[in-house]
């Protein structure tokens, strides 16, 4: 979905996991690419981008437990207060540097609820981790917005622009909190990266297209707008890329 499990600058980042076999009525069709226990285990810092239930899930911090940093947008740590861990909270462009990496809150487009009366309570964001080895930057949840190329100019180089490409029909109702693939194409671009990294689609069936169709058609973008070989990842669940 959108968790991924970052070796950089010396120290394991993992982002919004959720290894649940689903979330209300929607279940997984694949399973998780790596087992929980192992993650977990190996990881320094948890990174959640927000609240929704896809992306902070109790279940799976649970096996973090309290071990980790948490670095987390305004609002989120009463949420994760029974792992009874060190919570760091950000508003947009706040940082926060751990063992020579620094974790910056910056904004997407998008919203944030836990329950139905705690409606944008709490902040929501994507993440940029700057490391003496690179730059990654997680986009979270978010629709397509000038915040791409804000991020560009304030923020050192990204290296590789995790970014989302799944659960974007019908639009007329996605369009203003998720990407279409061709925007996250376009995102990629303005954020001037090296590489994009798809993600955030053929886990859950959150919305109306094939489960199949994001890459498809982010390829199809790619191929037309030229863009180098290489410079987009579709990775399968489960993955490795060497860095």
């Amino acid at each position: 979905h959108a968790t991924f499990a970052l070796r950089l600058g010396g120290l394991v980042t993992v982002f919004d996991p959720i290894w649940r076999r689903g979330f209300g009525p929607r279940r997984r069709f694949c399973e998780p690419g790596l087992p929980l226990p192992k993650v977990a285990a190996a990881t320094d810092v948890v990174l959640v981008s927000h609240n929704h239930f896809d992306h902070l899930d109790m279940g799976s911090l649970e096996a973090f437990g309290g071990s980790p940093l948490y670095v987390v947008p305004l609002g989120n740590a009463e949420t994760l207060a029974k792992l009874g861990a060190n919570v760091v909270e950000l508003d947009w462009w706040q940082s926060h540097e751990h063992q020579g990496v620094r974790y910056t809150l910056v904004p997407a487009r998008h919203w944030s609820m836990r329950m139905p009366w705690t409606r944008n309570q709490a902040l929501w964001g994507g993440f940029v981790v700057e490391t003496n080895q690179g730059v990654a930057y997680h986009s979270g949840d978010t629709a397509y917005f000038e915040g791409f190329s804000q991020i560009a100019q304030r923020c050192p180089a990204v290296d590789w622009a995790m970014l989302p490409i799944g659960a974007y029909d019908p639009r007329w109702f996605m369009r203003p909190q998720h990407m279409c693939p061709e925007e996250a194409g376009q995102a990629f671009l303005d954020l001037e990266a090296k590489h994009l990294v798809a993600m955030h689609w053929g886990t859950f069936k959150l919305t109306d297209e094939k489960l199949a169709e994001p890459p498809l058609r982010l390829s199809h973008w790619a191929k037309a707008r030229g863009v180098a070989d290489g410079s987009v990842w579709i990775m399968d669940v489960g993955e490795t890329r060497l860095l």
